[in-house]
């Protein structure tokens, strides 16, 4: 559902910020900390991303934030569909998952910044005035890595291999992981079980997996190593 703020009188020269998050409290924090700024102000908020296209062409924000994991998607992709149909609007990331996979996923996907959310309250504030201005946020430590990778220093083996796979391809990878089958996956993304398996196939060999076994294996091993 998509949840339109009402707007008082003294909201009609701030910025406009639109939130997509499957969370209630944390759109509700974000809100009451954005609006908490005098400049800032939040337009709307919805957890489903098949609402969120529809409510930025209504709603006209000057920045949107997004979660990772939404209802019925995946932020990456929502991001790309996002700056496919409005390229100007500067899009924030948000995530508990790993920056070291997740951040330059968001950014290739067209994001301008990408957040940890136990680091939110502290910089969302920041990485909004530093999207507008055109410029990329990312943590110092994301900031270093990329800067690694661009001097051809990688590191994490595990990581630089699943780094290979693409968005729709780490989308399985990451179901694999969390112990999804495959007709469980096909509807979570709203695919066919062909379609997976043939992703599942094209991991395997990115990867250098023989097997299904294999594979779930390594998955597993890869989604516990990201919560830790």
């Amino acid at each position: 559902m998509i949840r339109k703020e009402s707007r008082s009188s003294t909201a009609s020269n701030k910025i406009k910020v639109f939130i997509v998050d499957d969370h209630p409290i944390i759109r509700d924090g974000l809100t009451a900390l954005i609006n908490h700024e005098s400049d800032l102000y939040v337009c709307g908020q919805t957890g489903q991303a098949s609402q969120a296209l529809k409510a930025i062409s209504e709603l006209k924000p000057d920045v949107a934030i997004v979660d990772i994991t939404l209802e019925d998607s995946d932020g990456i992709e929502l991001t790309k569909n996002i700056k496919a149909r409005y390229p100007k609007l500067p899009v924030i990331v948000l995530s508990m998952h790993d920056e070291s996979i997740y951040a330059e996923r968001a950014l290739h996907a067209g994001a301008r910044a990408y957040l940890m959310k136990d680091a939110v309250s502290d910089k969302i504030i920041t990485a909004i005035h530093t999207v507008l201005t055109g410029e990329i946020y990312v943590s110092d430590a994301m900031a270093k890595k990329l800067l690694r990778k661009l001097a051809g220093n990688h590191v994490d083996s595990i990581n630089v291999s699943v780094e290979n796979l693409t968005d729709r391809e780490f989308e399985v990878f990451r179901w694999i992981g969390q112990g999804n089958k495959p007709s469980r996956i096909a509807k979570r993304m709203h695919l066919s079980v062909k379609t997976i398996e043939t992703y599942l196939a094209r991991i395997k060999v990115k990867l250098n997996i023989d097997d299904a076994a294999q594979l779930l294996e390594y998955a597993i091993k890869w989604s516990n190593s990201e919560r830790l």
